[in-house]
């Protein structure tokens, strides 16, 4: 997947992003064949693909919950933040057992972080993320540089006159006034509105929350790809 992307002419040319750089989704898979002995294994260890002392708890409660009403007697326990121990009842089939259990819905803990793409603009915001009251000032500042070259003809009859290219550089500078808001939120409807409120782009977002982080004001790990 690539976002960016150059085109030129011969006396104008645009670029977006970076065209040279772009990224393969989910990498790469390797697979191999395991034997086939699933029914004999005596105990199942559950790993979390996002570990979390918070989400193995609510998993084993969750798991526990279903085995009492279903089989009289908890099969689960969490053993760290990264895996939970399960312990088949013996009464149904291992097959049948995961199938009740993957069935079972669990809330998972989301931790605080704020994803930044340089490279398109994109912010994505997690909904745990909060910001400390701060301060925020953002104003912008336009530089536009036009080349606009002449071409210089000699005068009439004379004998060493050459045609040749004048340049002709514009500079136009403007810069914004900048407005001043406090932005601070337990939510994220909350944090979004402060945003909205400055009236930011993309790339004014991104410079703010890097402030933020900076002052440690931003109670979330601050993730640049």
């Amino acid at each position: 997947a690539v976002s960016g992307f150059a085109e030129a002419g011969q006396a104008e040319s645009l670029t977006q992003g970076i065209p040279t750089a772009g990224r393969v989704p989910n990498g790469a898979l390797i697979e191999q064949n395991i034997p086939a002995r699933f029914a004999n294994i005596p105990n199942l260890v559950l790993e979390l693909n996002n570990p979390d002392f918070r989400t193995a708890v609510r998993i084993t409660d969750a798991i526990n919950r279903h085995a009492r009403q279903r089989y009289g007697k908890a099969v689960a326990k969490e053993r760290d933040y990264r895996t939970v121990d399960l312990t088949p009842p013996g009464k149904i089939s291992l097959t049948r057992f995961v199938a009740e259990i993957e069935a079972l819905r669990v809330q998972p803990d989301q931790s605080a972080k704020v994803v930044i793409d340089e490279r398109t603009g994109t912010v994505v915001i997690g909904r745990e993320v909060q910001i400390s009251t701060v301060a925020i000032t953002h104003g912008n500042l336009t530089v536009r540089i036009t080349e606009t070259p002449e071409v210089s003809q000699p005068s009439p009859f004379s004998q060493n006159g050459e045609t040749v290219t004048v340049p002709r550089t514009y500079v136009d500078a403007q810069q914004e006034g900048g407005q001043l808001a406090f932005v601070g939120g337990t939510d994220l409807p909350t944090l979004v509105r402060g945003l909205n409120r400055i009236g930011l782009k993309p790339t004014g977002i991104i410079a703010i929350l890097q402030a933020i982080k900076t002052a440690g004001a931003l109670q979330a790990d601050l993730i640049i790809q």
